[in-house]
């Protein structure tokens, strides 16, 4: 069963108040779910909403520290003034997704194959503002994901040969993508490779439609280099997947 602040609020009480935490104060067992060698799975706040009205799913591996940190802060500020857990895992939500120099980089991204004139707004930016209930943000691993304590980036172990993971996207990101209304009109974005793969297993496994899959989409992680140059290649081929389909 998914873990969430119901679970942790307490543990999350403990800790300082203050906007930033290290590493030593996060990865620790209070938020230890579990592990294997040395693959560790910590709790975060910044995956428990779900916005069932979207018509774009945007969809990545697992959340970074940045994200797990905003989201705890987040968290752990608000539950010193409420116990409206809902509310508060909203604002996670809406503090974590793509926070720091990641979410910069995916709107102009998204910009740039023109997913602003797709969904008739001005611009990508607004996805993260008062037009938030046009997406939402998903992970396969809806808890971060490290690897000798870094960043989990997909390939070390690669994602789909590591059943320890591959269990999360059947136990939890499935759950989730059926409690979207429509799911089957949805857009899906992976970020990344190893995202587009386990999407197109999924796709052949008829969980998803191929026609819901936007093909060619670079991880807009800084640490990618080549971003700008893999969507340079296959912007032209995104632009015009998007004209073939409507937003409903």
């Amino acid at each position: 069963m998914k873990k969430t602040l119901y679970d942790y609020k307490d543990k999350i009480k403990r800790l300082p108040l203050k906007d930033k935490y290290t590493k030593e104060e996060l990865l620790t067992e209070d938020f230890l779910i579990e592990k294997q060698g040395n693959i560790e799975i910590y709790y975060a706040t910044h995956n428990e909403y779900i916005n069932p009205k979207a018509k774009v799913l945007i969809v990545g591996i697992t959340p970074g520290f940045i994200q797990m940190n905003i989201a705890i802060s987040t968290a752990r500020k608000e539950l010193e003034s409420s116990d409206n857990i809902e509310d508060i895992q909203y604002k996670c939500k809406v503090a974590g997704r793509f926070s720091g120099p990641l979410r910069k980089n995916i709107i102009s991204m998204l910009n740039d194959i023109k997913l602003n004139e797709f969904l008739n707004i001005n611009d990508c930016s607004e996805l993260f503002g008062d037009k938030d209930y046009l997406m939402h943000t998903v992970s396969f691993v809806p808890y971060p994901v490290f690897v000798k304590k870094q960043n989990y980036t997909g390939h070390t172990p690669k994602l789909l040969k590591s059943d320890f993971l591959m269990k999360y996207i059947y136990d939890n990101f499935i759950d989730e993508i059926n409690k979207i209304d429509n799911f089957e009109d949805v857009l899906l974005i992976p970020l990344g490779r190893a995202v587009e793969e386990v999407l197109c297993k999924l796709k052949d496994e008829n969980i998803i439609k191929e026609n819901q899959i936007l093909m060619g989409f670079p991880h807009p992680s800084g640490a990618n280099v080549n971003r700008l140059v893999q969507l340079e290649q296959n912007k032209e081929e995104m632009i015009n997947f998007l004209k073939k389909r409507t937003v409903s």
